[in-house]
Parts: structure tokens; sequence; C-alpha cells
């Protein structure tokens, strides 16, 4: 039995002050969410002042929508994103080259006035976004201004001037005169917006913001002896976004949705940028529709995502999932930087390329992802994490990630290698003959069971030298499963060794 669930999401907007309403957002697992609030309007005809202080601090501004619930957009003459909230650094910048008071606290002393002149502040006057929009020698040059090269991702270091000598740190904590007109709490979105006639209704806004991200993962749990799978999955969200949202709608989105990211910033620009299974009868946290080219799961929960804070909620929950493992032995060591940038013609007729070869064979968990098996919902990318049961406790037995994987697909991932499993590949003839055009080769592989119950190990060969082979002898049958590859279904008995070999013709 199984279910698969996520929260709603909304795009709700803002107010004219503040933001009362109740936000929604949609995050994409791409480090990036879309945010709706309400912006309770109240219009005056002709040009309005309208300000929004719940926005994040990683908005892209040419993202912003604003519009009235009817869908009708408003008629906004102009635009104005600020992130640039009071802070100590701000301040002290704010008042550079005048003399201020600091508070000096001193043990079993009286705390005493000392004054310095603020010669630089330290603050970084541009956000980390802004300077990956502008490139990494424009983030240089702006670190260099803040004397911030330390990498702490917030400001350099201050110099104030105190009785005629600098030194690179405050003396005490500084006392500030009164906030400016101009400085601002949070960041802030401000707009001139002009009516026609008096206007008084709830304004929709939304836009795309930056520092959110989500991830799923899965605890998978086999039994001591058997293979059917346990699963419970989870959504982590992280919230670096610089604001908290309060009983939210969220919506999880999970594609490859086309987004054009940020530059890159090099190495010194980056300082800068800176009870496993309950009963299954429980209601589903999440639930999961299709939408356009994606899957969209919805929490059905209202929830709060703090700022800075990392929140998981359970989605899918399934119990006796069928599954199979499989030993897999894919033998051919090839060291591909050593033939990178070797033409297809030379690797046909190289003798030294494909005959090295491992000894490790991979243990795969493989599950079909539908209803037949519990499943049969589509489960977003994320990391899986095998355990089985060792009596009264459970022990780790591997992880592996998957992408999207849609219903009745099948989830396959290695989780290791077997201990009591080896291989053993080597060539044992190569021929060339390049006035009839054509290479052979063959090869021995020997596989050792040294378990205590029989194995089927299941043995690929790469036909890496060209798309026209032909497999002459073989001492075991084969099937094709593409163009250039083929396998071998081997079954050993406990402590039993086995030998196959192949001859490979390739012709041009």
């Amino acid at each position: 039995m199984n279910t698969l669930r996520l929260l709603p999401l909304l795009f709700l907007p803002a107010a004219i002050v503040t933001h009362a309403a109740t936000p929604s957002l949609t995050i994409y697992n791409q480090n990036f969410a879309v945010v709706r609030d309400t912006v309770p309007l109240d219009l005056k005809k002709g040009l309005n002042d309208v300000t929004f202080d719940g926005a994040t601090i990683h908005v892209e501004p040419d993202s912003v929508m604003l519009r009235l619930p009817d869908g009708s957009p408003l008629r906004v003459r102009e635009q104005n994103y600020r992130n640039d909230p009071v802070t100590q650094q701000l301040l002290l910048s704010l008042n550079e080259g005048k003399e201020i008071d600091f508070i000096v606290h001193e043990q079993e002393k009286p705390d005493r006035i000392v004054k310095g002149k603020v010669i630089r502040s330290g603050y970084m006057p541009h956000s980390g976004f802004a300077m990956q929009r502008y490139g990494q020698n424009y983030a240089i040059s702006q670190m260099a201004m803040a004397g911030n090269f330390a990498g702490d991702g917030v400001a350099g270091q201050p110099i104030i001037e105190v009785d005629g000598k600098l030194q690179f740190s405050l003396p005490g904590q500084p006392l500030f005169p009164s906030l400016g007109d101009d400085t601002i709490l949070k960041p802030r979105l401000d707009w001139k917006i002009e009516a026609a006639k008096p206007l008084k209704a709830d304004a929709s806004l939304g836009y795309i913001t930056g520092g959110m991200s989500w991830e799923a993962s899965y605890n998978i749990v086999a039994p001591e002896k058997g293979d059917t799978l346990d699963i419970v999955g989870w959504v982590t969200m992280d919230n670096q976004s610089g604001r908290e949202f309060k009983d939210a709608r969220i919506q999880l989105m999970a594609g490859d949705v086309n987004k054009i990211q940020p530059q890159e910033l090099g190495v010194v620009a980056m300082g800068c940028a800176r009870s496993m299974m309950a009963s299954d009868a429980a209601a589903p946290a999440v639930t999961e529709k299709a939408f356009d080219e994606y899957h969209l799961y919805t929490l059905e929960n209202l929830t709060t995502l703090k700022d800075r804070e990392t929140k998981q909620i359970e989605f899918v929950r399934a119990g006796g999932v069928k599954s199979e493992v499989i030993y897999l032995y894919d033998g051919a060591a090839i060291d591909w930087n050593r033939w990178r940038g070797v033409p297809p013609s030379s690797l046909l007729t190289a003798e030294e390329f494909g005959a090295e070869g491992n000894s490790k064979i991979a243990v795969v968990r493989e599950f079909k992802n539908s209803k037949e098996s519990g499943l049969g919902i589509p489960l977003p990318k994320g990391k899986l994490r095998f355990y089985r049961s060792n009596g009264d406790q459970l022990e780790f037995t591997g992880e592996n990630e998957i992408d999207h994987t849609p219903a009745d697909e099948t989830v396959r991932v290695v989780t290791g290698n077997a201990f009591d499993l080896v291989g053993e590949r080597k060539r044992t003839s190569f021929a060339i003959n390049q006035s009839e055009h054509w290479v052979a080769e063959t090869f021995e592989i020997a596989l050792r069971n040294h378990k205590k119950e029989p194995a089927v190990i299941r043995v690929v060969e790469h036909l890496y030298r060209g798309v026209n082979w032909a497999i002459s002898a073989n001492s075991d049958p084969f099937v094709t499963k593409n163009s250039q590859l083929v396998e071998f279904r081997i079954q050993l008995k406990p402590d039993e060794e086995k030998k196959l070999y192949y001859k490979a013709v390739y012709t041009w």
C-alpha cells in the first residue's frame, strides 16, 4: 500500500506597507521559487506611491507581476526594488567621514564613551545577486572597495580613527544618529501606480526568487531474509531567501524546467555571494498531479517555513514493494582520459584498447515503480538509502541517486560491490587484417561464487570498437541490449567457478 503527497501552492500578493494574507509559493528543485502574496491597495485617482516590505532578498525584479483580482494588470509607471535593509555596516557606511560615539564596555569598570571617525565602514554596497549579474571582475572590485577578501560573505574590516590613530576594528559599540528617510528595515518593492479612478482592492503579487530549493530522499528497508521493500519518501525544503513564510500554501515542482542561471563567480567572489514505518492508514501529507510537462506536489496543510530553515515532510509510503537484487559484472576497465580525442578509426584498430579489466561485481537493486509493486506514482529525483534488518536493528547497505522516474518505469541503482563474488576478465587473442578490413578479439571471463547460496551474475560486454560487429563464437548464450552491448547470464552454485568466452569480429 502506498501514498504520495505534498502541500498546495498559492500565488497571494503583498500589501501597501505590510502583508497579511496567506502567502503561497512553488519551490523548484533548481534553487528558485515562485512566490505569491497579496497587496491591499487603496488608490486615489492619479499617481500613487505603493510600498511592499515583504519581499525576499533574492527577488528577480524583472519577474515581478502585480495584477488586480480579475487578472487585469495595473498601470505601473515605475517599480523600484531595494535590498539594503539597516545593518550596523550600512549605518557605518552612511557615517563614513564623520565622527560618532562608541560605548566601550570593560570588566569591573564603568562604561565610557569614545569618539571615533569612520574612515571605512567595510560595508558591501551590493548584494551577491547583483555581483553575479555583472560578473567576477565586478564582484572582486566591490569586495576591494569593502576591504573584504576574507570571504565572510557580509562585510570587510572597518577602519576607525581614534585619537589620530587608525585601527582595523570598532573601538566599542557604535551609537548612530537617527535613521535617515532613505533607509529601510526590510527588502522592499516600491511602485508608482496610476489609477484612472479611486480603487480599493487586494492586488495579486507574484515574483521569482532565488535562495529556495527542495529535494527528495527515500529510506528503503529490506527484511532480514527476502527482497520485498518498505519505502518512505521525504521532501526536504531549504529556505535561504531572507524571508519567513508563515502559514504558507506550498507546492513543489519536479522536473527539468529550463531556467537561465546567473553567471558563476570565481573562487574569490564566491566568498561574497554567500520511527521508520507508521500506520499505512495515516492521511498523506502530500498530493501529486501532472502539470504541463512536469509533476506538482502539494502540501496538504499550511506550513510555516522560516528563513534559514530546513524542513522535512513525509510524502510517500509504500510497503511490500517487490524488488530484485541483481549481480552485475561489467569487467572492462577503460581509462577514457587516455583515449580522449582519439578518432574512432584509431580505436577500431588499436590492439591495447579495451584490454584492461577489473574484478568487482556490482550489487544492483531493482524494482518497478508500478501499482502492482505497491507504488505507481511519479518519483522525484533524489537519494535512495538502503537498509536491511539484522534482527532487532537496521544496517545501512548502500545508497545512490535516481533521476525523475515516471510511473511504470523501473528503478535500478547500484548500492555497492559484492564481497563474495569475483570476476576476472582477460583478452586471449587479437588479430587484424587491414587489407580485408576486419579486427577480431577473444575474451575469457572467469566468475567465482564464494557465497553459501546460488547466484546469477549478469555479465555485460561493451563492443566499444564499432557498430559493425558480430560474435562469431561464444561459450554461453547472450542477448543484445543495444547496438554495442551484449549480456550473458551465468548461474553459479555455492563455491563454484565458471568461465565463459566469446569472439567478436569488427568490420569496416
